[in-house]
């Protein structure tokens, strides 16, 4: 993490306050002189290449240009990573459920990891101090539909980094948090179907000159680590720097800062941050596509079941297109789901 400057210490010389006079006097006298005496801090401290001038976010990354594209990954549809297993009846009174899911039932509550900075995904609302967003609303439904209430949820902030892992080690049910399916992931972890399409794109001040990734070479782009965003971005644009952040809405401040020149992510996510700024603009086609699927261990079988279960429930009754209206805008068809057994 690079590190802020302090302020500006004040010069001595033809800054020393007269010692004569009340005391009251005296320390209004050492206020003014030194208040002249001081720099001014600059209103937008002036960005260097080696990032010294500002304080990045604990935990960032400059990746540097590798002037090298890295090979294209392959295509989730390709492995079959977007082809999850049939549904199968959900609730207390569905199919006898496996020991995790009898598990789950016995706790009488879902742990679900989620982000909690996310705009319209998964982010904390300041009025109430709870998580809200479309990926939080998806998550109740798998309660609702597992437990019978859509409050008997706990959720478990993650940064993206934190997400597989907490998965494989049990500590999480299940993991709904704008998660691209791709073949590597799914080795670790298994996925619903498909519940959301999304691509990678551009996130600029308005007016920048950057409009696609060729106009990328030689700037700052900020992207949450761990991300597939980091790996496109190397791919379409091997001779920009990137600012790898821990958390996707640190790419914001970074943009205001002008610590990076432009942000790259989901579109989804990109208007999230564009609602909250709306001097910054998406530009620029589609970089990658994001299929998100709802992330599950891979030993927990009767789940995904049940996961696909409440997401086909969602876009037969209306539900999905309910959900995606309130937190993102008119809504598409949703995904069609692909199974595999």
């Amino acid at each position: 993490m690079a590190t802020g400057t302090g302020p500006h210490i004040a010069q001595e010389h033809g800054c020393r306050a007269s010692r004569a006079g009340r005391v009251v006097g005296a320390l209004l006298a050492v206020a003014g002189v030194l208040a002249g005496c001081t720099a001014p801090e600059p209103v937008t401290p002036a960005v260097t290449g080696d990032y010294t001038q500002l304080s990045l976010p604990t935990g960032t990354q400059i990746i540097p240009p590798s002037g090298i594209a890295p090979a294209e990954p392959p295509a989730p549809s390709t492995c079959g990573a977007l082809a999850s297993l049939r549904p199968a009846p959900s609730g207390p009174t569905g199919d006898r459920p496996g020991r995790l899911v009898a598990g789950i039932l016995a706790r009488g509550r879902l742990i679900v990891g989620v982000g909690q900075d996310t705009n319209l995904f998964s982010f904390r609302d300041p009025r109430t101090d709870t998580l809200e967003g479309f990926d939080v609303d998806v998550a109740r439904e798998v309660a609702r539909d597992l437990l019978g209430d859509p409050g008997r949820v706990e959720f478990r902030p993650l940064t993206p980094g934190g997400r597989f892992d907490a998965l494989e080690k049990n500590e999480v049910d299940i993991v709904a948090q704008t998660t691209t399916i791709t073949c590597a992931r799914a080795e670790r972890v298994a996925f619903s179907t498909v519940y959301l399409e999304a691509q990678q794109r551009l996130l600029v001040p308005e007016g920048s000159p950057i409009s696609g990734p060729a106009d990328l070479a030689g700037t700052r782009v900020c992207a949450a680590a761990d991300t597939t965003s980091v790996d496109t971005i190397r791919r379409v644009q091997p001779q920009a720097t990137i600012v790898a952040v821990p958390d996707r809405s640190d790419c914001l401040m970074v943009l205001q800062q002008r610590q990076a020149d432009a942000a790259s992510s989901d579109d989804t996510i990109l208007e999230g941050l564009a609602a909250q700024d709306p001097t910054f603009e998406i530009v620029g086609p589609a970089l990658e596509f994001e299929p998100y699927g709802i992330g599950i261990n891979k030993t927990n079988i009767d789940l995904v079941r049940r996961v696909n279960g409440t997401l086909e429930r969602m876009r037969t009754d209306g539900t999905w297109t309910t959900l995606y209206h309130r937190w993102l805008g008119p809504p598409p068809a949703p995904p069609a789901p692909t199974y595999r057994d």
